[in-house]
C-alpha cells in the first residue's frame, strides 16, 4: 500500500511540480483519502521526500554485487546508484524550481537516503571479511556511507551522473583507505580472495 501511495505522489510531483502538488490530487491518483496520506506524511515536504526516496530505492534495489573483491563490489554498487541518483536528482530539481522555502531540497533527499540505506554495503563488507580482505565488517556508519555520500555530493552539485574516473577515485583514494584503517587488513589480497575461499573455523 505504501509503495502505491508513494508512486502516486511521485507521479503527481513530476506532473504538477511541488508548488501545485496537493494531497487531494495524490489521493485521487492512489484511489485513497487525504486522511490516509496525512497519517503517514503530515507535511507535503515529507510526502515529496518520501516519494523521491522510494523512487530512488526502486531504481537501485538489485541484490548486492559479488565480483570477488571488495573494490569490485563497491565500484559495482556505485555504478548501480550513479545513474539512478542522477536521474532522480535532475527530475526532482526540475520540479522544485521556483518552489518556496518549505520545499524539500536535494540535500534533504541525501539525508533521507543516508538514514534508510546501508544493507547492501553491509553485505559487501561481510563478504570481504569472509574472503579475508578485511578483519571485521563492523565499521561506523559514517565510514560505511562515505562512498555514497561523496557520490551523492558529486551528483547533486553537477546534476549529472558521476564519471567512471570519479567513482574509482572515491573508492581507491577515500573509501578503501578508510575501511582498511578502521576494519584492519584481513591478511589476503583481493586476488588471493578470488582464487580461493577463506578458511572456515
Amino acid at each position: 500500500m505504501e509503495k502505491a501511495l508513494l508512486d502516486a505522489a511521485w507521479a503527481e510531483l513530476m506532473e504538477s511540480g511541488y508548488e501545485t502538488m496537493t494531497y487531494d490530487a495524490v489521493a485521487e491518483r492512489a484511489s485513497t483519502s487525504r486522511a490516509v496520506l496525512y497519517r503517514r506524511w503530515p507535511a507535503k515536504r515529507e510526502l515529496a521526500l518520501a516519494a523521491a526516496a522510494s523512487r530512488l530505492g526502486a531504481d537501485i534495489a538489485a541484490p548486492a554485487p559479488d565480483t570477488g573483491s571488495l573494490r569490485g563490489d563497491v565500484i559495482a554498487l556505485m555504478h548501480a546508484a550513479n545513474d539512478a541518483r542522477a536521474r532522480v536528482a535532475i527530475q526532482l530539481a526540475a520540479r522544485l524550481d521556483g518552489a518556496d522555502r518549505d520545499a524539500p531540497t536535494l540535500a534533504d533527499l541525501r539525508t533521507k537516503l543516508t538514514e534508510s540505506r546501508g544493507s547492501r554495503m553491509r553485505t559487501v563488507l561481510e563478504r570481504a571479511r569472509d574472503r579475508g580482505e578485511i578483519a571485521t565488517a563492523d565499521v561506523p556508519p559514517r565510514v560505511r556511507n562515505a562512498a555514497f555520500d561523496l557520490l551523492a555530493n558529486e551528483v547533486l552539485v553537477t546534476q549529472a551522473s558521476a564519471a567512471d574516473e570519479a567513482i574509482e577515485e572515491i573508492v581507491d583514494q577515500v573509501f578503501l583507505p578508510l575501511v582498511h584503517a578502521v576494519a584492519g587488513p584481513g591478511g589476503r589480497t583481493a586476488a588471493e580472495a578470488r582464487s580461493r575461499p577463506a578458511p572456515r573455523d
